[in-house]
């Protein structure tokens, strides 16, 4: 016995912490209110807010955030999972409960994405913005990416002025705000134009296999 004091039995470590429960939940309520909100934007009858619904500029900014924010790479991809199943099935809850559209097959692919692509997303992000250098630049170019290559920019950018406008910000936003280092972000702009052309091609080939 060297008459240290034991560890106290009442201290919590991060994997069991009380917050992350409330974040989870924050995070499934968020979701939700998203899912809803973006059905309601695409049956508004306004063209504005059915792009900002329906494009992925929106979404991508929420899981970059709940990735950039979270306090490890396991909340992140766990808070971005809930995030956008939540999401998904309000989507498509609202269309077929409320609106009267019934059940869309393509609900289960959306779940299939919130379980695998999209925290895959979220931990990058997390740890992009913590650290220096091209691959983490690389990976928020990716991120800004899919953001103008699957939304108005490079489409039809006159007919869809308010989404262009959102895209070109939701991008500077992931390659020039979130970073926390210089240099990553410098990478993440030189490699911005690479990777929507990338992210143009992948979101092809997924619109493809969705039908």
């Amino acid at each position: 016995m060297n008459g240290s004091a034991p560890a106290s039995s009442s201290s919590t470590s991060p994997r069991t912490s009380p917050v992350e429960p409330r974040r989870l939940l924050a995070a499934a309520l968020a979701g939700l209110l998203a899912g809803v909100a973006a059905k309601a934007a695409d049956e508004s009858g306004q063209a504005w807010a059915a792009d900002l619904g329906s494009y992925p500029a929106a979404w991508v900014l929420a899981v970059a955030a709940l990735g950039r924010w979270a306090p490890s790479a396991r909340a992140a991809a766990a808070r971005a999972c809930v995030f956008f199943a939540v999401m998904s099935v309000a989507y498509y809850a609202w269309a077929a409960l409320v609106l009267g559209f019934g059940w869309n097959r393509l609900l289960g692919a959306w779940l299939v994405l919130s379980a695998t692509a999209v925290p895959a997303v979220a931990v990058a992000v997390h740890r992009a913005t913590r650290r220096d250098g091209p691959l983490p630049g690389a990976l928020l170019a990716g991120a800004a990416g899919i953001v103008l290559g699957g939304g108005a920019v490079l489409g039809d950018a006159a007919a869809h002025p308010v989404q262009a406008a959102a895209d070109v910000l939701v991008a500077g936003a992931l390659v020039a705000v979130l970073p926390r280092q210089a240099r990553t972000r410098l990478w993440a702009v030189v490699l911005l134009a690479p990777a929507t052309w990338l992210a143009a091609r992948g979101l092809d080939v997924l619109q493809a296999l969705l039908g």
